[in-house]
């Protein structure tokens, strides 16, 4: 199966019409992007966009075979005219199937926001699955087993018969649908995760890129002719994250980003919670409500079990709470540094090492949160400094053992490793 990808951007495009932000004042050339419209082996257009015979001719495509045009969601603005020789576009009744003369079979999938998705079966078997932008699938698709579990390494992985050969969504938009369809098995390692209806939430470039290969996913250019069920790498995802930054600088939104299209996520909370402190609650309600609902939470520091056994990904937020605990325990934060000098370093010491060695070993997708404290001004407590260059260390070994770390600042991640 043929598939040309006319337009991959939101139902405006991108850049957006008259709009001042940044994303759109750098979309321009290969970066630029028409609403999207997808043409299946010259036979089936879904979406009818503005300029579709036009792009199709661009991408050495014509629309003059097209014998089915669907749309999948509502289209705002001024009336699309409908080119000469086309069938006119209509939406598909949830659930309901059609076959095209060539032997194609689209059945109609029902979506929890307005709109409809689709599911293109190929004469020769293999399987497509489109869904409009901002849309989810409302329920398990059909031929997907209930209970079949695919959230990346270490789980174990669907059907190979239930996946989809190629998927194409609204990732950046709903990653929570994504995750979704990994949980059901419909989207499985082999799949070709393909990024559209791509809006200027994200900015374009390097930054889209590296966010959707967080995800599994990539995007590809306006007029890019894809062949679904051919084998095309699929990007990788690093198992071990580490993010770091300083007070405020997103990197908790990053983290969070980072596994928000996988299913099954456990937030490991190392702060707890604090008596009498409502500052301290309201932070801990605010990082509670943004969750997806499919995340479950524990609040513990003691991570080494967590990561030592199998199971789904791990969020870690964060290992300088996590420090925080170590030193309590440490003694480490009295002024009088006998206790420290007579064990309490060495044990200290011990126990960040055996939590480095835990992810160097573990088998699980991992992403941790930090803080960076050593690039401002020297603490003026024998305490403080003792903080400022235990969590240096730290971070130092955790690194170490991951493929992929971040230094978020002013709310931009920058790639130190990976």
């Amino acid at each position: 199966m043929e598939l040309t990808l006319l337009g991959t951007g939101a139902p405006a495009g991108l850049p957006r019409p008259d709009c001042p932000c940044a994303a759109c004042a750098t979309a321009r050339g290969t970066r630029a992007r028409a609403a999207t419209s997808l043409l299946v082996d010259g036979v089936l257009l879904l979406d009818l966009t503005p300029g579709a015979p036009l792009a199709a001719a661009r991408a050495g495509h014509s629309l003059a075979g097209v014998r089915q045009v669907l749309l999948t969601h509502p289209h705002d603005g001024p009336a699309v005219e409908l080119p000469a020789g086309l069938p006119a576009a209509g939406r598909v009744a949830d659930g309901r199937v059609l076959t095209l003369l060539g032997g194609h079979r689209v059945r109609a999938v029902p979506m929890d926001a307005p709109g409809t998705g689709y599911e293109v079966t190929a004469p020769g078997g293999e399987r497509l699955l489109y869904l409009p932008p901002g849309g989810a699938p409302a329920g398990v698709p059909a031929g997907v087993p209930a209970g079949a579990n695919g959230h990346g390494r270490g789980a174990p992985p669907p059907a190979v018969t239930a996946a989809y050969d190629m998927v194409a969504a609204d990732v950046t938009g709903r990653p929570d649908a994504v995750a979704r369809l990994r949980a059901a098995g419909a989207i499985g390692p082999a799949t070709d995760l393909v990024a559209v209806h791509l809006d200027h939430d994200v900015p374009p470039g390097a930054e889209l890129d590296r966010r959707l290969a967080a995800a599994g996913a990539r995007a590809v250019p306006d007029g890019t002719t894809l062949t679904v069920g051919a084998y095309h790498p699929v990007p990788e995802v690093p198992r071990r994250t580490l993010v770091t930054g300083g007070a405020r600088s997103g990197k908790s939104w990053e983290a969070e980003r980072r596994l928000a299209a996988f299913p099954d996520v456990l937030y490991v909370a190392t702060g707890g919670g604090r008596d009498g402190d409502p500052e301290w609650d309201a932070r801990v309600r605010l990082h509670r409500e943004r969750r997806p609902a499919s995340w479950r939470t524990t609040e513990t520091c003691d991570l080494v079990p967590l990561l030592r056994v199998d199971g789904p990904p791990l969020l870690i937020d964060c290992l300088s709470l996590w420090l925080t605990d170590a030193m309590d325990r440490a003694n480490a934060w009295s002024a009088d540094s006998t206790a420290w000098a007579a064990g309490g370093e060495k044990a200290l010491r011990e126990r960040t090492a055996e939590l480095a060695r835990a992810v160097r070993e573990t088998g699980r997708t991992v992403v941790a949160v930090t803080n960076e404290v050593g690039g401002g001004v020297v603490p003026a407590t024998l305490s403080g400094r003792r903080f400022r260059d235990e969590l240096g260390r730290l971070n130092a070994a955790v690194a170490a053992e991951c493929e992929q770390v971040l230094l978020v600042v002013a709310g931009q991640a920058l790639p130190l490793r990976g």
